[in-house]
């Protein structure tokens, strides 16, 4: 069954959501028979830090609050996502545009990484306080997932992967999202938020059964009365 999940790599709430549906998957008996597709989704698509602005400085202007409520809003975050085994960093988190980020991205699924540039890119902003918007850390991180440098070098300094970013997000338009993280279940079922790991078990579970339902069968129901004049690994 695919699960195709809605995510900004600049998006706390992802990335703690994220680990909620990874520690929810081990628990399930049928884990090998989920697949997980990443999409794109920007909730910032205009912005570019051309100020050093801090993550501090980003909130109290983009939502008009005062810099002490922006830290005290994002030290709640950093709690819940301490509760999912992660140490996010917003004293030193960089702000950035991240269009570039999700080509890399789309560029990691073309060779079956998707999930380790997800992972990179969400570690590299939030715990490294990394600049997910230079063209030479992306280029870096990709490395280091095991792509080659001069293919992400053309893919960054180019067009390639821009459409599909662009689909992402007005796929998810069509869908009516409108926030991250967004789980989609085999097209039928959504979820949305950092949602607790038992309330990802319940809808996967749910899911599952009503998908596994409706696949071709895998054994055949036999209309022998006997299982006479065969030959097996015993022998004829």
């Amino acid at each position: 069954m695919k699960v195709e999940i809605w995510s900004d790599v600049m998006c706390p709430f992802c990335y703690i959501g994220k680990r909620h549906f990874e520690q929810a998957i081990e628990k399930l008996p049928f884990k090998n028979e989920i697949t997980v597709d990443w999409k794109s989704y920007q909730l910032n698509p205009e912005y570019h830090n051309t100020n050093n602005e801090t993550v501090y400085d980003y909130l109290s202007r983009s939502k008009g609050m005062p810099i002490e409520q922006a830290k005290q809003m994002t030290k709640q975050v950093a709690d819940m996502a301490a509760n999912a085994g992660l140490k996010l960093d917003f004293d030193a988190n960089i702000p950035a545009n991240t269009f570039n980020a999700h080509r890399l991205i789309h560029l990691a699924a073309k060779h079956g990484l998707q999930d380790q540039a997800e992972e990179k890119l969400f570690e590299a902003h939030f715990i490294n306080s990394q600049n997910i918007d230079d063209l030479s850390v992306l280029i870096d991180l990709a490395e280091e997932i095991g792509l080659e440098k001069a293919e992400v070098e053309e893919v960054l300094k180019g067009d390639q992967f821009s459409e599909a970013v662009r689909y992402d997000i007005y796929e998810s338009q069509n869908l009516g999202i409108r926030g991250v993280p967004y789980f989609v279940m085999d097209r039928k079922y959504g979820i949305s938020g950092a949602q607790p790991v038992e309330a990802f078990t319940d809808a996967l579970t749910q899911s599952f059964t009503e998908w596994k339902a409706t696949q071709p069968k895998t054994t055949l129901t036999s209309l022998n009365k006997n299982d006479d004049a065969i030959c097996d690994e015993n022998g004829c």
